[in-house]
């Protein structure tokens, strides 16, 4: 019962929320819209955990700086869920990174993440749109964002050259939009990227329509 009206109220404001959507605004898709109502599957399919999880247990690598943090991703491989773990969508624990150190965006942003934390920084891990790496526009991307001397600097953790891996966000932010982020704190946020991207979908929608 609850999960058949659950559906009804999903479909009885679905044309509301279109219509407004279509009002909205999007100044800036890095701006945060709200922390209410964000859960951790908000991030992708293979997100169920709570990010606390991602934090457990002892970490095997040693890092003291940035650029080691930047030196260790370099030697991992980039490898889909599909052909390493026959699956769509999987979110690797940071030791299980470490030992197969293998794994797509989401693997490689998580173990930087933790990293950055753990070397003291202020840093959050993002999911959202990459428009450089191009191919679907709706594959999410996952990257983080942290703070040294009290600059923000945007790291990317699949890029394999070193020199190019950290980025002042001022510089990166044109390339990226976010849909949700989650802070060293596990604060979980929305953006107005993922708005953007909603507006972008139901325009296609109209479109496909007529």
């Amino acid at each position: 019962m609850v999960f058949r009206a659950r559906r009804f109220v999903t479909w009885l404001f679905n044309p509301l929320f279109r219509l407004l959507l279509r009002h909205i605004v999007v100044d800036d898709p890095w701006r945060p819209v709200t922390s209410l109502f964000i859960t951790p599957e908000r991030f992708g399919p293979g997100s169920f955990r709570m990010f606390p999880w991602y934090f457990e247990g002892e970490s095997r690598v040693q890092v003291r700086s940035v650029n080691d943090v930047c030196h260790w991703l370099t030697r991992c491989q980039y490898l889909s869920d599909e052909k390493l773990f026959n699956e769509s969508d999987f979110w690797q624990h940071p030791l299980t990174f470490e030992h197969l150190r293998k794994g797509d965006c989401e693997d490689h942003a998580l173990w930087a993440w933790r990293k950055l934390v753990e070397l003291g920084y202020p840093a959050e891990l993002f999911v959202g749109q990459w428009f450089e790496a191009g191919g679907d526009e709706d594959a999410l991307h996952a990257w983080v964002v942290f703070v040294q001397n009290e600059q923000q600097f945007l790291l990317e953790p699949v890029i394999k050259h070193h020199s190019r891996m950290v980025r002042p966000l001022d510089d990166a932010r044109a390339d990226y939009a976010p849909h949700f982020s989650v802070d060293s704190t596990f604060t979980m946020r929305s953006h107005e990227g993922y708005l953007l991207y909603l507006k972008d979908r139901e325009a296609h929608r109209r479109q496909r329509a007529a």
